[in-house]
């Protein structure tokens, strides 16, 4: 049975009065599959009719041939739809041929945050910390495959069996990572984890609860001052943002070197360089690490070198480049804590393979790093920095942290977390160096009364 019958057979029959009831709603995988029907000769007719002398990037252009195209097409075959459905229809039809199928109604959804794709017919997206099933589906793996290409195209990469995982971008900056059989058992998965439009300022983290007013004048300072800043956390805690969020506090007139493995940070200053690591071709040659990058950003004379994540061997040239006067640098590593952030560090040292002793890889730690910035995803999905703690030193074979603010929490209401960052009451080591960039912070920013030295309690 052609799809018009079986939607002329759920058609109901012209009243006594001359007047057609309502049209009853279409059964889903009816309208999946007619979506499907008039897609595909949608775009058959739009590859044998449309100019070709128009201007595909012109993307309002397009969309008005698509629509008429459409609107014939429904018409010459008599195919009536609610006017919801038919605009519903029209948006699948275009998203598929301009943008990204049935992705692109949840990457246009500011409240999703991660977009989770597990084969064909299981897509999830993150919301507010939750993750719930969306109410989407491809046709199969090839129309999965389509979207990936369509994705990673642009950028020169690819996603094939003999190079099965992939880590990309969308144009926004939001991070891209492919996986497909025969490493996936489940059909191609998808995952992007989705940068907002409109990056986010430090009044959306105070606002949020990631931060308050007084460590966001701390951390401004310390990054002015030209300390050497390690973000640590887990998994979608929130590093890159915060990262991002703190290389804003760079003053304009310096020069900032990133290094990225796919580029997303959206800083606003002007002197900007941006290095991305490129993956090897299909010789397996040609490949350039953030390793490479960090000892090539050294000779471009940065101020500032901000490196997206630290995860293997480049962590040796990056603690080398802080010691040896390229202060104020910024990065990120995964870790469960400040100090699991140190083990992780002198473990990502080792990879390196110089053979060097745990004692002097301590001592470059020591002596390169000064604050360390964790920032956990909590029980509730809320993304808070839970620790800032200095690097105070070594003594003996143990590299000295203290914390300086500290997350307490008060209790739960309505399943979400109650609770504020503290300061401990303890003035950090480093306070000289700030006091050389001409920085004075009030002794309450780190718990203590300006007249009297002692530690306020309960001030927020």
């Amino acid at each position: 049975m052609s799809l018009l019958r079986r939607i002329e057979g759920n058609s109901v029959p012209v009243g006594e009065e001359g007047r057609r009831p309502p049209a009853p709603m279409i059964k889903k995988d009816v309208v999946r599959e007619l979506t499907h029907d008039v897609r595909t000769r949608v775009q058959n007719k739009l590859i044998a009719e449309l100019n070709p002398k128009m201007d595909l990037s012109n993307t309002a252009q397009v969309r008005r041939g698509i629509e008429d195209l459409f609107n014939q097409i429904l018409e010459h075959e008599g195919i009536i739809l609610t006017r919801a459905d038919r605009m519903r229809l029209f948006e699948q039809i275009a998203a598929e041929i301009l943008g990204f199928g049935p992705l692109e109604a949840l990457l246009n959804d500011e409240t999703v945050t991660e977009i989770m794709v597990n084969g064909p017919n299981n897509i999830y997206v993150e919301q507010k910390g939750r993750i719930h099933k969306a109410d989407a589906a491809f046709e199969n793996d090839d129309h999965v495959m389509r979207i990936i290409d369509r994705i990673i195209s642009p950028l020169g990469r690819r996603c094939d069996e003999s190079q099965p995982m992939v880590d990309a971008r969308l144009p926004d900056g939001s991070r891209v990572n492919a996986i497909i059989p025969p490493v996936s058992l489940i059909g191609p998965v998808l995952t992007i984890r989705k940068f907002s439009k409109s990056p986010l300022t430090v009044e959306d983290l105070i606002h949020f609860g990631s931060l308050t007013p007084e460590l966001v004048e701390f951390l401004r300072a310390c990054v002015t001052a030209r300390l050497n800043v390690v973000i640590s956390g887990g998994t979608g805690s929130g590093k890159t943002t915060l990262l991002n969020v703190l290389s804003s506090f760079i003053p304009d007139d310096e020069r900032i070197v990133t290094i990225e493995d796919a580029a997303e940070l959206q800083l606003r200053q002007e002197h900007i360089v941006t290095l991305e690591t490129r993956p090897p071709n299909m010789e397996g040659k040609g490949q350039i690490t953030i390793r490479e990058l960090v000892i090539n950003a050294l000779r471009m004379r940065p101020d500032r070198i901000v490196v997206g994540e630290c995860r293997g061997r480049e962590a040796l040239d990056m603690l080398q480049a802080m010691n040896t006067g390229h202060d104020g640098s910024l990065t990120t590593a995964h870790s469960n804590g400040p100090r699991d952030t140190v083990a992780r560090l002198e473990t990502m040292v080792l990879m390196a393979g110089m053979d060097l002793p745990l004692r002097a890889i301590r001592e470059q730690m020591s002596s390169a790093l000064d604050l360390i910035v964790h920032q956990e995803r909590l029980r509730d999905g809320s993304r808070r920095v839970v620790n800032v703690t200095e690097v105070v030193g070594m003594e003996g074979d143990v590299v000295v942290l203290q914390d300086l603010f500290v997350f307490e929490q008060t209790g739960m209401e309505d399943g979400r977390i109650i609770g504020r960052i503290r300061p401990t009451g303890i003035r950090p080591k480093f306070t000289p160096k700030l006091e050389m960039a001409n920085i004075y912070l009030p002794s309450s920013t780190f718990g203590f009364e300006s007249t009297l030295g002692t530690r306020i309690k309960d001030r927020w």
